[in-house]
């Protein structure tokens, strides 16, 4: 071995007897390359785990001993959750997120596995948020509506009642009548909505007096003339000047002390303005000088005649021939039928939509129904055919946590937001997103992330990112977002869960049922 000292015998003329002896004589031996001259001056090693690699090695698959349980490979363990006292022994135990698990079972929290509850007027109450609105933004076909569908089909096992004013493509019918309760289908042929019917309200008018019946009127009143203004809008292209809006709720005090159930129409409201009664032409400070009357009139009413035999004739224009009924566990307005029909249209039966239902919340007000859940779908295609438009329907359903009313803005991204007409609307419809105590978001391309109008950190941001994208051509494969909703409320760590349907669910929350219908047979 290198660098270790060999000897060598000598022997001399003595060593030739055995009994004389023989002696040795060490000589060291020349290195005969330069690495065996290095070696010779390295210090010995000494292996640290010598005793354990003298221990015997276990083969690939285990020892083969008696009931040895011998294995290729170590299976993936499965996750138990349990009760400390279900499970006691067990160690060690999944730390929890701390999230509740009352109200409505959301899914599961995708780090913990541990079950997500949400309830609006729960979290209210014990001081999670300050107000009960929810907003909810994600691609389409991720499962924005499913989400929606899952927490309303919940709250109303809760008691509450699920409302749907505007349903534009009638996704919620089928949820609605497996529910039990009520499908308004508004349009030519089916049943009409008069919006400027008080609704619930007007039992309660009947049975109350004094200073509650004023109160309750002027509520009325004031849904009446804003709901008015917001049409009257759609048709000028401009907000109603002060002149107009003081002669349009002037008339419709008329026409209500006229009607016999005191639930005037719009072509009766329309009446009174073109009979130029003298408490109108006060109002107008003309004295008695008709023609300056029409000379400030005539767009109005050129207006209100749109409203009554334009396009919309036949559907806002008579008495309502349906009723909502607060006790109710569910009730949607069905306008799928004017899905085709101008934007300007759909704005119109939205607006009248959600002043006819905004009377359920006033009910619920005043002690006469239980707690709602809004959902608003598509809201936005209404408000960008008109400037002002945001303000007339945040008065008609503005979030007010004393109502009992919880609502939920559904919206597939902040460009929606950005296409309304004006500036000011833009900032009014980023300040209902950001009043929203509850935000829901699913997958979100990165460039969406830097316009939300909350706080994320960089995992919760590049979480969204990877829900966002489908990742392969290979058909049937399921979308990585699909389901996946982070909870944001206030400046808390988000709650990413993975929501799973029931087979039930399936069926009615499937916004994609035009394409289950197996194509035609093609005949040549």
């Amino acid at each position: 071995m290198f660098g270790r000292r060999r000897t060598r015998a000598t022997t001399n003329d003595s060593a030739a007897d055995p009994a004389a002896g023989s002696t040795t004589t060490e000589e060291p031996v020349i290195p005969q390359t330069v690495a065996d001259a290095a070696i010779r001056h390295l210090p010995e090693r000494v292996d640290p785990l010598a005793d354990l690699r003298a221990l015997p090695v276990p083969p690939a698959r285990g020892w083969a001993v008696r009931d040895g349980g011998r294995d290729h490979h170590v299976g993936t363990p499965v996750l138990w959750q349990g009760t400390t006292t279900q499970l006691a022994g067990l160690y060690p135990f999944v730390g929890g997120s701390g999230s509740r698990v009352r109200g409505v079972p959301i899914g599961h929290d995708l780090h913990t596995h541990e079950p997500v509850g949400l309830h609006p007027g729960d979290w209210l109450k014990t001081g999670l948020i300050s107000n009960t609105g929810l907003w909810v933004q994600a691609q389409p076909g991720v499962g924005k509506s499913a989400f929606a569908k899952r927490l309303g089909t919940g709250l109303c096992a809760f008691g509450w009642m699920l409302f749907v004013p505007a349903d534009v493509k009638g996704e919620y019918t089928a949820l609605i009548r497996r529910l039990g309760g009520t499908v308004i289908k508004v349009g030519r042929g089916h049943d009409a909505i008069n919006p400027l019917d008080p609704g619930p309200l007007a039992a309660l008018l009947a049975t109350t007096s004094g200073r509650e019946r004023d109160a309750l009127r002027e509520s009325i009143r004031a849904r009446q003339t804003t709901l008015l203004e917001g049409l009257l809008l759609l048709e000028l292209g401009r907000a109603p000047t002060p002149t107009e809006r003081n002669l349009v709720s002037r008339a419709i005090d008329l026409a209500t002390d006229a009607a016999a159930d005191n639930q005037p129409t719009i072509p009766e409201v329309r009446a009174v303005l073109e009979a130029a009664p003298q408490l109108l032409l006060s109002a107008a400070r003309v004295h008695d000088n008709r023609e300056r009357y029409y000379d400030l009139t005539r767009e109005v009413l050129s207006s209100f005649d749109l409203l009554v035999e334009g396009p919309l004739r036949g559907l806002f224009d008579r008495r309502s021939t349906a009723r909502l009924d607060p006790s109710s566990s569910a009730t949607s307005l069905d306008i799928s039928v004017l899905d085709e029909e101008t934007d300007e249209v759909v704005a119109a039966a939205m607006l009248c939509s959600w002043a006819w239902g905004a009377g359920m919340i006033e009910a619920r007000q005043a002690g006469q129904g239980r707690n709602i859940l809004w959902i608003q779908d598509e809201a936005w295609r209404a408000l960008r055919t008109g400037s002002g438009l945001v303000e007339k329907s945040d008065r008609l359903t503005r979030l007010n946590r004393h109502k009992g009313v919880a609502s939920v803005y559904l919206t597939h991204s902040m460009d929606d937001l950005e296409a309304l007409p004006s500036e000011e609307d833009r900032a009014k419809a980023r300040g209902i997103a950001a009043r929203c105590a509850i935000h829901v978001y699913g997958g979100l391309p990165a460039s969406e992330l830097r316009s939300l109008t909350v706080s994320l950190s960089s995992r919760e941001k590049n979480m969204l990112s990877s829900w966002q994208s489908a990742g392969t051509w290979v058909p049937g494969q399921r979308h990585p977002g699909r389901g996946l909703y982070l909870i944001k409320a206030g400046e808390r760590a988000g709650l990413p869960v993975r929501m799973n349907l029931t087979q039930s669910e399936i069926g009615l929350y499937n916004t994609d049922s035009a394409f289950d219908t197996p194509p035609a047979t093609a005949v040549a």
